[in-house]
Parts: C-alpha cells; sequence; structure tokens
C-alpha cells in the first residue's frame, strides 16, 4: 500500500495550541503519512495565525461555511464540504481537533466508513461556556460520538479523567493520553534584546516589575479577575509595576468600561498615549518579545485544556500566578514554576501576584527549572513520535478495512 492518507481537520487557524498541534502533525509525519488539512474559519475577533501552518510550507484547504458559532444552514454546508473532501481524498485516518470540527468531521467520517476516526480535546465546554441546557445538548452529542469514534484523545491525565469520570462521554479505554507539543525554541533565543525591545516600546524602566496575561478576551478567560487584582497590586506594594493585557475578542470594550469603573490609570491604544498602569497591546504576532519583556505571566480562567500561554510562558523562564483550573496542574509545577489560587477568588488570586512582585529572588527562583520542565514534556518531535506510533497500532487493528480504502 501507498502511504496512509490522514484528513485532518481544524476548527480554525487562530492563535493557540490546536493551530499548533495540528500543523506540526502535518508538517512532520509528512514523509510517513500523506495529510490534507482542512480548516474553517477564524472569528472576525480573533488574530489569524495561518502563518504558522505557512511558515511550515503547509496549504492548508478551507471550509468556508465552518465557523465556531453553530448556524444550521453553514454547519449542514461544512458538512457537505467534508463529505466530499472525504469522498475525493479518500483517507484511512481522519483525526479532527476540537469541537466544532470534531463533530462535523467525525460524523462525516462516521457515515462515510472511514476506518480509522479520531478526536483530540483540546479542551471541552461542558462547564463555564454555556447555560446548562444548550451544555446537556452538547454533552449529549459528544457522547455519541466518542461511541462511534475509534479512539479519542486527551492531552492531559485531568482531562483524561474529566472526560471518562466527570461528564462520562466514555470509557478510559478508548481513550489515548498525548500531551500537544510546541518548538519552543525560540522563547530562549535572544532573550535579553528582545526584552529591551519590548521594555523600549512599552516604555517600562528597569525597576517597574511587568505582569501580563495573553490570551483572547472571551468570558472563560476571566480578564476582570486579572484588572481587579492589578488595582489591588498597586495599592498594596511599594514596587513600580506595569500590567498588559495582551490579545483581543468579544469582551473588549466591556473589559475597557470596568477599568473605568475602578478608574485605574490605562492606555487603551498601546501605540498612542503615556505610559500606564494598565495597556491594552491587542495581539502581537511575536509573542517572544512579551514574554522576553514581561516578569510575571497570570492566567484567570473558569476553564482550561492546555493553555499553551503557560507553556511558552515557562519556556521563557517567567513565573506564573493562575487560577488552579482544568489541565494547569499538568502543565506547571505548582509552588516551583507556579502559584495557583482558586477560580475567580480575588485576595488568594492578588496575594499570589504580591508575592512575586515583592521578592525578587522568589521570581528568580521560580524560573530556574521551569525551561527543562516544559522542554522535556512538551517538545513537538515527543508529540510527532507518540502519535504516529498510535496512528500504526490503530491502522493495523482495522486492516481489513484499511484494504478496502482505495
Amino acid at each position: 500500500m501507498s502511504k496512509p492518507r490522514i484528513l485532518r481537520i481544524i476548527n480554525r487557524l487562530n492563535l493557540g495550541g490546536p493551530t499548533y498541534n495540528a500543523s506540526y502533525l502535518s508538517k512532520y509525519l509528512d514523509g510517513e503519512f500523506e495529510t490534507l488539512l482542512l480548516s474553517g474559519m477564524k472569528d472576525e475577533s480573533e488574530e489569524s495565525s495561518e502563518y504558522i501552518a505557512e511558515s511550515m510550507g503547509l496549504q492548508p484547504t478551507y471550509i468556508p461555511d465552518m465557523h465556531r458559532s453553530i448556524n444550521p444552514l453553514r454547519d449542514r454546508k461544512a458538512y457537505g464540504m467534508v463529505k466530499d473532501v472525504i469522498r475525493d481524498f479518500k483517507p484511512h485516518i481522519v483525526h479532527t481537533h476540537a469541537a466544532k470540527a470534531g463533530a462535523l468531521g467525525r460524523l462525516a467520517a462516521i457515515q462515510s466508513n472511514v476506518p480509522v476516526v479520531l478526536h483530540t480535546f483540546h479542551g471541552h465546554v461542558f462547564h463555564s461556556y454555556f447555560n446548562p441546557m444548550k451544555t446537556r445538548v452538547f454533552l449529549e452529542i459528544e457522547r455519541y460520538l466518542a461511541k462511534r469514534s475509534t479512539r479519542i484523545i486527551a492531552i492531559s491525565e485531568l482531562q483524561k479523567e474529566e472526560l471518562t469520570q466527570t461528564f462520562r462521554v466514555c470509557d478510559p479505554n478508548k481513550v489515548e493520553i498525548v500531551p500537544l507539543g510546541f518548538d519552543l525554541s525560540r522563547f530562549q533565543h535572544d532573550k535579553f534584546n528582545k526584552r529591551q525591545h519590548f521594555r523600549q516600546q512599552y516604555q517600562v524602566a528597569d525597576n517597574e516589575v511587568a505582569i501580563g496575561i495573553v490570551g483572547r478576551l472571551v468570558p472563560v478567560k476571566n480578564h476582570p479577575l486579572f484588572i481587579r487584582a492589578i488595582k489591588a497590586v498597586s495599592e498594596q506594594t511599594n514596587k513600580p509595576i506595569r500590567a498588559f493585557i495582551i490579545g483581543d475578542g468579544e469582551d473588549r470594550l466591556k473589559l475597557e468600561a470596568l477599568v473605568r469603573e475602578l478608574n485605574i490609570d490605562c492606555n487603551f491604544e498601546a501605540s498612542k498615549g503615556p505610559k500606564s498602569l494598565l495597556t491594552f497591546t491587542s495581539w502581537i504576532k511575536d509573542v517572544d518579545y512579551a514574554y522576553a519583556g514581561l516578569d510575571i505571566i497570570a492566567l484567570c480562567s473558569f476553564n482550561e485544556g492546555t493553555p499553551v500561554s503557560l507553556i511558552e510562558a515557562q519556556a521563557a523562564d517567567k513565573p506564573i500566578v493562575s487560577t488552579a483550573v482544568g489541565g494547569i496542574r499538568d502543565v506547571v509545577k505548582e509552588g516551583r514554576t507556579a502559584l495557583l489560587s482558586p477560580t475567580d477568588e480575588l485576595v488568594p488570586f492578588t496575594d499570589n501576584l504580591l508575592k512575586l512582585v515583592n521578592d525578587d529572588a522568589l521570581r528568580h527562583q521560580m524560573s530556574d527549572d521551569a525551561q527543562q520542565f516544559v522542554m522535556e514534556k512538551y517538545h513537538y518531535t515527543r508529540l510527532v513520535r507518540q502519535m504516529g506510533d498510535l496512528y500504526y497500532k490503530l491502522l493495523q487493528e482495522k486492516a481489513s478495512e484499511v484494504a478496502r480504502v482505495r
């Protein structure tokens, strides 16, 4: 048989773990498999990450009607396009990434009798996203699709536990754990000059402690906690601090209104105006410059899968202050590389920020083994090797069905 064919389907090429995961697998398994990468369309509020795939020489095929939001008419058209691609490409494996691609792609693959059907949960929407009724509907859909899938891929031990025990999406023996993988070398390269560049651009003095939060401005990320904590820290420390909200999204105007309500000195247009306590930078494409320039990385989410920002922060030797939700404990060493606090509790979150702001030695100590930890666990070469082994194992299990695919 010629190379096994993989149809890889991703929700959209936005900034985050799924885009890197799909791109690395498509690129670096190319010698062993023939891969076609399908992608939906990003939201207008999101920064495009098409450059990630393009930088690897990939040319994704786009599904114009596949968007993050639910729209029965568009979703039906997207489903039809996926079925057409399956008919023409004749994949031996369909591997979907994230919720919308997972629903439409797996349903099309199941209906088309594709031998191996896989889905990677890069997070889930079973709490903190929708009302109970809608959440229940999504959960039942996922349970149905999981029964018909060959395997479910979880990106952490905790996520497997949530999928199999908490939400009962599928049986444990159907789940394989394959952590995400990244090329993290850029976060160690030329750190001094990148730090100087960032701090000069945003007028950060050498003695100022710079705190940043990186990600989409959407409700589940809980930026109001970060904003309130920055105000509290500024009132309780003698150290000069600067804070940066890096990203954009649907909650931007609500967050700006909260900043004004709390009377926080803020620069809403990073390219203009004087230096302020808080700055909205919007998206920064070369985020390695931002991590180099910052001193502390924060995350406040209600729910997370594998937060890329915390992996990148540790690769850049930065200590973390975060809420202890989802897969966060899987990507940090609590007390060693990160200080964690309960969800949406201002006082403990603020206290952890204060500890790192006030104690220079603690900040430096916590950064010491961060890089080694994430490089061993999250480098893309481990991801590619582990996923390739799984593909071959499943193809062998389904050998009779694979042989029928011409």
